[in-house]
């Protein structure tokens, strides 16, 4: 593997079981739905991944998009979707050239330590274009620095304790030492941001309000997200998230 884009777009073992996978996009659609604002609202999942429960975000707006740089995945996702008319799969740049104000919501959940942060950086200008003039940017699964594997590892136990999948999850950390996805994160690391820098970074990408969203989870901050309002409401405080 010589990237992330590669290491998502070819076969991978990142949750244990179908199971796993499921619980978790389960949870993650359950927290986007949550944030819709109106039946009418166009959404965008960046970074979506294989999203397996994003029709329950569909039940909540009016258009859902949803967006993955690896194209095996947008394969995957349309072959899934295909008939609901709410839900649009889109690559990156399809999404960067929408009209400027149109996107009511964007979620970038478990992506920003995948990418370097000039690149961080340009993503987020990108947002600012699209979102609507009261529109929100929530940033999820922010990873500070210093986070211990054992944290990681007690996240995922806990999860697979809560929905009957422990025996796989055993398995899935011993084939985790000898992984691609170690091997690549040994190689090219992951991005990392404080609190402090994450609200840097939004500020930088012009938003007008941002803030940190009191959600407690884990060091690897699982329930932390930040908000970006272009209009003048904060953003209400987030549920806390059951994902892994």
């Amino acid at each position: 593997m010589r990237d992330w884009l590669s290491f998502w777009n070819a076969p991978n073992r990142i949750y244990v079981n179908d199971r796993h996978r499921d619980v978790h996009y389960r949870d993650v659609a359950l927290e986007i739905r949550s944030l819709v604002s109106s039946p009418a609202a166009t959404v965008v999942d960046y970074g979506c991944g294989e999203a397996t429960a994003a029709h329950l975000v569909a039940q909540a707006c009016g258009r859902l998009i949803l967006s993955d740089g690896a194209p095996a995945v947008r394969d995957k996702l349309t072959a899934r979707f295909q008939d609901n008319p709410r839900i649009a799969v889109r690559a990156p740049e399809e999404v960067a050239a929408l009209p400027p104000g149109s996107v009511d919501l964007i979620v970038l959940n478990s992506v920003a330590q995948y990418l370097e942060r000039a690149a961080f950086d340009d993503l987020l200008a990108g947002f600012r274009r699209l979102l609507a003039a009261n529109g929100r940017l929530v940033v999820g699964d922010v990873i500070p620095p210093h986070t211990s594997a054992a944290t990681e590892i007690a996240a995922l136990m806990k999860l697979a304790w809560r929905n009957g999948f422990v025996g796989a999850a055993l398995l899935g950390l011993v084939r985790t030492l000898f992984s691609d996805y170690r091997a690549l994160r040994g190689k090219l690391g992951l991005s990392h941001y404080t609190e402090a820098e994450m609200l840097d970074a939004l500020a930088r990408a012009g938003s007008r309000r941002a803030k940190r969203l009191l959600r407690v989870g884990t060091a690897r901050m699982h329930g932390a997200c930040f908000a970006v309002l272009h209009g003048p409401r904060l953003c209400p405080t987030l549920r806390r998230s059951a994902s892994g």
